[in-house]
């Protein structure tokens, strides 16, 4: 019998069919009930509290309001920190300083993306531009970074410290070091300026990699209209349509949805070369050079060799096994029972207020512990609308602290960004494979941000070393894959991360004499195997290029990490209630406050090597799918 219809077996013996479409919605647990019944639009009879709670933010003129705010308060600390004698509260006060900045510019920053109003959006976008350009002044500021090296340079005063307040001296130092603070003063206005056009730059490069392509309805097949959206006379295609079963549909959504944008391949040839004259003129041989400085190699290990180690192996994996679908909310029943047996944390279905939310498909969820109480909140949007970016990803919107002005915690807010079809009058959301996958993904971000508890935000949850950052997401893929833990999925693995990592280090690495295209097609031939499709730019969809730039790798090392984590502590026991202590205790409390490493090191009880690491990337992406469906049937 075939793997697949082995899978198929065992799903239809354990009635998973029958219980999608018998169960009624009132048999659901709060939260499950909550992701499968339909949005109701909700009547706003009292006064809007505005988004996130922020009363300013009831409408898009607050934007201006919260942005004059912080800046009134963050001169008044930055004043605060640079006439103050060295000790801790020098550490306190600049994290006290970017907490405000980024309590603003993070909200911003979802907001300008998400909401579906343009008036929110282009406010957003406004306060974006405006505290960014504020942070890298700062970061260029001579008398602020001279008060951080008086408290760093004083051996007395530093001894004192604890380490999570020496470390986080040490990452607002390195912030300075990559901005350029030891340029003169000519030098540094550059630096400055160059970043101020990056964040435009950066802007542009990503809304426009959102943005759908058009194309007249006479010029596609008519019976297949009726999977785009339409605009009069056109289609409008704002993604790959890749979980349709329409092999045409595919080729077409690919075909025109990655048809090249000249002024956006303008954009971003002007952004490599600006990113590379910045971190040349601070120091760096490359951009690559200086985003990878801070990370969690620690190692004689690059990413060059890396890669060249892995392309020494076949990449012949196996399509993705289609197994039966899961409703949403039988899912987030599931993680809800997952992070139940693992932490002690419940997720619970929260009533917003009005105006709190951006959309009334939007859910919110508190997150509270058996013992510690409510931890944090995490917004949910996770349907498809129109504008709404085709990318599923995970926004900090306040990050956790010990606020020193209250002495109480200030608790995490997160939203989780997805883009999943609506549920009917008949049915449910129902995953697919893949779907179900980046929900747990997103959702070990989530968690991340959820679980930590540093003294100070400005490590706090995902605000770590970028290789380190996507550890805890890519373990929760391995959860979503354990018949164990979701009733018979098949894994779904992709070849692509490597051609992603590698197509990321050419950009970011010395200026070359071709076409991000020509590089897209060497790239593509070496690492995906697969043909360069003429007329397409598949690089101008890579919005990652932003976030992640010259970073991309990063998913190869926390793959790495995250495959070790799971055969050595969860593989035996994926609900066991001690590992997944030892793993918040290790891991997920620290955010950015410990060396990457270290807590690698905790969690496994031993020092990995470099063969190690390859190891289990490469035997991680060589998986036996025979082996696991018999598993599973064990």
């Amino acid at each position: 019998m075939s793997a697949c219809k082995r899978l198929l077996y065992i799903v239809k013996h354990r009635g998973i069919w029958p219980s999608i479409w018998r169960r009624n919605v009132t048999t659901w647990s709060p939260v499950g009930a909550a992701f499968n019944a339909k949005p109701h639009r909700r009547l706003e009879l009292f006064e809007k509290n505005g988004l996130f709670g922020v009363p300013e933010l009831s409408s898009p003129a607050g934007f201006e309001v919260t942005t004059k705010r912080a800046l009134k308060d963050t001169q008044e600390l930055v004043d605060k920190v640079c006439s103050s004698p060295p000790g801790a509260v020098t550490v306190e006060t600049f994290d006290q300083l970017s907490d405000g900045l980024c309590k603003v510019a993070d909200l911003a920053d979802f907001v300008k993306v998400a909401h579906p109003e343009p008036s929110f959006r282009e406010a957003a976008e406004k306060t974006c531009i405006e505290i960014g350009t504020v942070v890298e002044k700062l970061n260029t500021n001579v008398d602020l970074c001279r008060s951080l090296k008086n408290l760093l340079d004083n051996k007395e005063v530093l001894a004192q410290l604890d380490p999570e307040t020496r470390k986080v001296a040490e990452l607002f130092m390195f912030d300075f070091a990559i901005s350029g603070i030891h340029l003169d003063e000519k030098l540094r206005k550059e630096a400055v300026k160059l970043h101020v056009k990056l964040l435009d730059l950066n802007n542009e490069f990503l809304m426009g990699s959102h943005l759908p392509n058009r194309i007249a309805k006479s010029a596609i097949p008519e019976h297949i209209h009726c999977h785009f959206a339409t605009e009069g006379s056109f289609i409008q295609i704002g993604g790959l349509h890749a979980e349709s079963s329409n092999d045409l549909v595919r080729e077409v959504a690919y075909r025109i949805f990655l048809y090249p944008n000249a002024d956006l391949m303008e954009c971003l040839e002007e952004l490599l070369k600006c990113r590379n004259k910045l971190a040349k003129l601070v120091g760096y041989e490359s951009y690559a050079h200086r985003a990878l400085q801070g990370t969690m190699e620690l190692m004689p290990w690059d990413p060059p060799y890396f890669s060249g180690v892995l392309r020494a192996e076949r990449y012949n994996i196996e399509p993705s096994l289609y197994s039966p679908y899961f409703s949403l909310g039988s899912c987030m029943e599931g993680l809800n029972s997952l992070f139940t047996k693992l932490y002690g944390v419940s997720i619970m279905s929260e009533h917003p207020s009005a105006g709190e939310v951006w959309n009334d498909d939007v859910r919110k969820l508190a997150v509270v512990h058996e013992t510690e109480g409510l931890l944090g909140y995490i917004y949910c949007d996770f349907f498809h609308r129109a504008n709404k970016p085709h990318q599923d990803c995970h926004f900090t919107i306040r990050g956790g602290r010990q606020c020193q002005e209250s002495g109480q915690y200030q608790l995490p807010v997160v939203v989780l960004m997805l883009s999943l079809p609506h549920p009917t009058k008949s049915a449910p959301t129902l995953l697919t494979p893949s779907m179900m996958e980046n929900l747990f993904h997103e959702m070990g971000h989530a968690m991340h941000s959820m679980l930590g508890r540093t003294r100070y935000q400005h490590i706090t949850g995902t605000r770590c070393a970028t290789d380190f950052a996507e550890v805890p997401s890519i373990l929760m893929e391995y959860f979503a894959t354990d018949y164990r833990v979701v009733n018979q999925f098949a894994r779904h693995y992709q070849t692509g991360q490597i051609f992603y990592s590698a197509l990321d280090q050419m950009y970011h690495g010395k200026p070359q004499n071709r076409s991000t295209t020509d590089i897209l097609k060497d790239m593509q031939h070496k690492f995906y195997g697969l043909p360069y499709t003429p007329n397409t730019a598949w690089q101008l969809r890579f919005s990652h290029l932003i976030g992640y730039g010259a970073k991309y790798y990063s998913y190869l090392m926390s793959r790495a990490v995250a495959s070790m984590v799971w055969k050595q502590c969860f593989v035996q026991d994926p609900l066991n209630r001690d590992m997944g202590e030892r793993y918040r205790r290790e891991m997920l409390a620290h955010g950015g406050g410990k060396e990457p490493m270290l807590m690698v090191e905790g969690m496994l009880q031993r020092q990995p090597t470099i063969e190690d690491f390859v190891d289990a990337l490469v035997t991680d992406l060589n998986p036996d799918f025979e082996t696991f469906i018999m598993d599973s049937t064990s």
